[in-house]
């Protein structure tokens, strides 16, 4: 599986645990052994730069997501294949919302990939029906992943 992380911050990220969560994300969503995602952290001053540039909005956000193929999960029989995009995350806003929302800042990370990768597969919350089939799909990935109930996101205005 081709599951890039980088981390191009001062922060501790467990990255084995980032890529042991894309293998479960892309086995249970069917995308292609082969299909490549990144998973880049950033410090504020980056992110706010790219929430500024691509949704005109100041200051740093948790995670966005730049879809390149614009994939939709796949099917045992014919799983998604191809080149998924990045997903950019800021730790130091994970941190903050983990702290909000009384969960370990790993928590919050796995919440973040999750909802990033689900935004490269073409899920969506601009509207009540569409938010809540990505977050019923994403608190089902989640809790199979950690074994327990999962984090609550605490800001989805993106």
């Amino acid at each position: 599986m081709a599951i890039e992380v980088l981390n191009e911050t001062a922060d501790d990220i467990d990255i084995e645990r980032v890529v042991s969560l894309g293998k479960h994300l892309f086995q249970t969503l069917h995308i292609h052994p082969e299909s490549e995602v990144a998973v880049v952290f950033v410090d504020n001053d980056a992110m706010s730069f790219l929430h500024k540039e691509w949704m005109g909005l100041e200051g740093p956000t948790d995670v966005m997501s730049f879809p390149m193929d614009e994939l939709r999960p796949g099917t045992y029989e014919a799983p998604a294949e191809g080149l998924l995009g990045d997903i950019v995350i800021s730790p130091a806003v994970a941190a903050k919302h983990a702290t909000q929302g009384g969960h370990t800042v790993a928590d919050e990370i796995a919440l973040l990939v999750t909802h990033g990768l689900l935004h490269l597969l073409g899920f969506d919350h601009h509207d009540e029906g569409e938010k809540q089939s990505m977050f019923a799909t994403q608190d089902q990935l989640l809790e199979q992943f950690l074994g327990y109930t999962p984090p609550r996101l605490t800001d989805t205005g993106k």
